[in-house]
């Protein structure tokens, strides 16, 4: 697998881009809504999956979490990464695997001290490269990948967000009975 159709798409859809910029905005949508009990689920293009909690934070665990699921994001967006970028800056790679675990402090989550986010506290890993290339080439790859991953990116640095809170409306005045 060193050699790719991958690269093609990296080349031409930065020069596709870089001649109408305009034309690199994509928008990403899912709707999602609770089910049963904790149990969700998300709906994103043709694609629909749930979500779950384990039984130990009220869940029924019948799929994983959504922290869960921002792990396998990372994973499977570095290795996406890995192989469209290996591919447009020729270094031979004939696959990848992505090992990841978060730690997250559950007092943030149930806010029982307060100073404590609910977030990750830490992610860490590995990405495990088969390919014949140098380590120096790896690690220019690395580099590359770690500049150009967009969920690592969305867990690296802060991102705008905003939600709005839809309430019912309420009734009128005079059709209340």
């Amino acid at each position: 697998m060193s050699k790719s159709r991958y690269g093609a798409v990296i080349n031409t859809g930065a020069a596709a881009f870089a001649a109408t910029p305009s034309s690199a905005l994509a928008t990403f949508r899912v709707e999602s809504r609770q089910q049963l009990g904790l149990r969700s689920t998300v709906r994103t293009r043709s694609f629909t999956f749930d979500v779950d909690e384990p039984p130990s934070l009220g869940g029924t665990d019948l799929a994983p979490s959504p922290v869960e699921y921002v792990l396998a994001a990372l994973a499977t967006c570095q290795e996406i990464t890995y192989r469209l970028h290996a591919d447009a800056l020729g270094i031979p790679l004939d696959g990848v695997a992505v090992t990841l675990e978060g730690d997250i402090d559950l007092r943030g989550f149930f806010g029982t001290d307060e100073p404590i986010r609910p977030g990750f506290q830490a992610i860490r890993g590995t990405v495990t490269l088969d390919s014949p290339a140098s380590v120096g080439e790896l690690e220019r790859l690395r580099d590359h990948v770690d500049t150009h991953c967009p969920v690592f990116d969305l867990l690296s640095n802060p991102t705008p967000l905003h939600l709005e809170l839809l309430t019912p409306t309420a009734l009128p005045v005079d059709a209340v009975a």
